[in-house]
């Protein structure tokens, strides 16, 4: 086996011993990828800062049934040090005006900042003020307040529950005074592709657009919340960070960071590689701030203009309008085509977009992770055969993309969700779409749906399979506290074909689980689950669906004392959080 070492202190033109380290993560590949057999590379404590991605190839795969390492110093002991792989800049030059901190920062731009590794909200305020209404290009309000923000090109409307899962954002180009009257214009292309995507009617309302803001972000005039931020960027080239302090804060002891790179990590085409034991963190992603906004459909996925569906809902009563394709999510740290990848005891943290992608490639595993603090999902699984997601942590997620899941699969094969905690997340905890073979045991899922509605602890929707011995399994989760009113603890949605659901735990949800949905379920069986209220349609069951064996048990002790063997078995493998 051969070692290397990488200290923030060392230098690339040493040889990478434990003596004299490299300096540079990049470097340390390098020397890997030469090296041939066995190699662990270790990282000693401390933030390793990236300035450019960390991008793996093909090249940098373990050869011949050898298996590249990278990993914290003392991985797996006592003496385990804290390594951070960090996209950040930390902001210094503070001055000091009116109890507000400012920084030059160039060309600087970001949707985050972390204060003393917490994460800090962008100042913002609650709604338009005066008596609004939305245009065809904007708004109009009676009140002369936006007249006085200080750069609207850098305001962010936000649009929470157009549709009761989705939340959208839209930019704003000009605002214009006309005495007490106000016009908004919105920014390009976005708002137009708002106005074509959010169409509904239902409960005898039709709506057009994204209607009016729930929360406005980002100018100097909203900046009053203690802990907050700004960046202006009204002069290109020489933006300016604004932070209005905590009390107790002080330039010369708080650190500041603003992260930079929108990927970490992205290893393309590499097998037999593992991350043991770092820390990713300090990750951003810009494209909601650019002109063509951020419209949100459901999930993790997104409008980049194109044709829209219009999809009835109830026949002649109720439909929505819906893009026929949607983009995703990104993630900052990437593994594309990877076989035999290992990711261990990682945490995933302070990042602006989704924390893990897995795209493509088979036998890659996720063990034994913290991920928090996370602007969207945490484990995103999207065409991969054979995956493990085993024994994470996942909670505090989805804190600017507020429809974004736990944990989520699409078009995988043969994969494997089993003892991780979600919880405390903004939709649903565990996503399953479209699939083949999937395997969803002994989860828990505490603290799901806490702002968005229309989800579940765990949801699955479409086709997972062409039988019941490749199809789905939902199999010992207990799934507690689903928050919004209307949801489903536990979900099968939208033509869930081929899906055992048996021996879970549900309770604390608006409704436990709903056998009749549109399209109907086909080939579903609900056996020996365990509720604290029957789900909807129990009484009668669709034809597609298998229901028995089943207990509701409304009292908690009794609910508590039948499950008792089910509880013990859910969730993490390791020492509970």
């Amino acid at each position: 086996m051969t070692e290397f070492h990488v200290d923030p202190s060392g230098s690339d033109s040493w040889p990478g011993t434990a003596e004299r380290p490299f300096a540079g993560l990049h470097r340390a590949r390098d020397a890997a990828r030469a090296a041939g057999g066995d190699v662990v590379v270790q990282l000693r404590a401390g933030t390793h800062v990236l300035t450019t991605p960390f991008e793996l190839t093909e090249a940098d795969s373990g050869r011949d049934g050898h298996r590249i390492v990278y990993q914290a110093y003392g991985y797996g002991s006592a003496e385990q040090e804290e390594v951070v792989v960090s996209g950040g800049q930390e902001i210094t030059g503070w001055r000091v005006e009116d109890g507000v901190w400012l920084a030059e920062v160039g060309d600087l731009d970001t949707r985050q900042l972390y204060v003393d590794g917490r994460r800090s909200e962008r100042a913002a305020i609650d709604g338009l003020p005066g008596t609004a209404t939305m245009t065809e290009t904007g708004y109009e309000t009676d009140s002369a307040d936006p007249q006085s923000w200080h750069s609207p090109a850098d305001v962010e409307f936000v649009h929470r529950g157009v549709y009761p899962w989705t939340e959208a954002r839209c930019g704003v180009a000009t605002v214009t005074g006309h005495g007490e009257r106000t016009e908004i214009t919105m920014a390009q292309p976005g708002f137009g592709w708002a106005l074509d995507l959010y169409n509904f009617a239902w409960d005898g309302n039709t709506s057009h657009g994204p209607g009016l803001p729930t929360r406005i972000e980002n100018d100097v005039s909203f900046l009053t919340e203690p802990g907050t931020f700004v960046l202006d960027r009204s002069r290109p080239g020489h933006h300016v960070l604004r932070y209005l302090p905590l009390p107790g804060e002080a330039p010369e002891r708080t650190r500041v960071v603003a992260p930079v790179l929108e990927t970490l990590v992205r290893a393309t085409g590499t097998s037999d590689v593992s991350f043991r034991g770092l820390v990713f963190a300090d990750a951003t992603w810009l494209r909601p701030g650019r002109a063509e906004g951020f419209l949100h459909y459901h999930g993790s996925g997104y409008y980049e203009g194109g044709p829209v569906d219009k999809v009835s809902l109830v026949e002649g009563q109720a439909w929505v309008t819906v893009p026929r394709a949607s983009a995703t999510i990104p993630a900052c740290v990437v593994v594309e085509g990877g076989v035999r990848v290992e990711i261990e005891r990682c945490r995933f943290t302070r990042m602006g977009a989704a924390g893990l992608g897995l795209t493509g490639g088979a036998d890659v595993s996720v063990r034994g992770c913290d991920l928090d603090t996370l602007s969207a999902t945490a484990v995103s699984v999207t065409g991969t055969e054979n995956a493990l997601v085993e024994d994470n942590w996942i909670h505090h997620t989805g804190l600017e993309f507020a429809g974004s899941p736990g944990i989520a699969l699409q078009g995988t094969k043969g994969c494997t969700v089993a003892h991780n905690q979600v919880g405390d997340v903004p939709h649903c905890g565990i996503v399953a779409g479209p699939a083949e073979g999937t395997r969803i045991l002994r989860n828990l899922t505490a603290g799901t749906m806490l702002v968005l509605a229309d989800g579940g602890g765990v949801y699955l929707s479409g086709p997972q399979g062409d039988s019941y011995e490749n199809g789905a399994v939902i199999r010992g989760n207990v799934i507690t506290d689903t928050r919004t009113p209307y949801n489903f603890g536990l979900y099968t949605d939208y033509g869930a074909a081929w899906v055992t659901v048996e021996d879970n735990v549900v309770a604390g949800a608006d409704n436990t689980a709903v056998l009749q949905v549109s399209p109907p379920l086909e080939k579903v069986v609900y056996r020996g689950n365990f509720w604290d209220a029957d789900p909807v349609g129990s009484g009668e069951v669709p034809e597609g669906v298998t229901y028995e064996g089943n207990t509701t048990l409304p009292d908690q002790e009794k609910l508590d004392a039948a499950t008792a063997d089910i509880r013990r078995q859910a969730g993490l493998l390791r020492t509970r959080p």
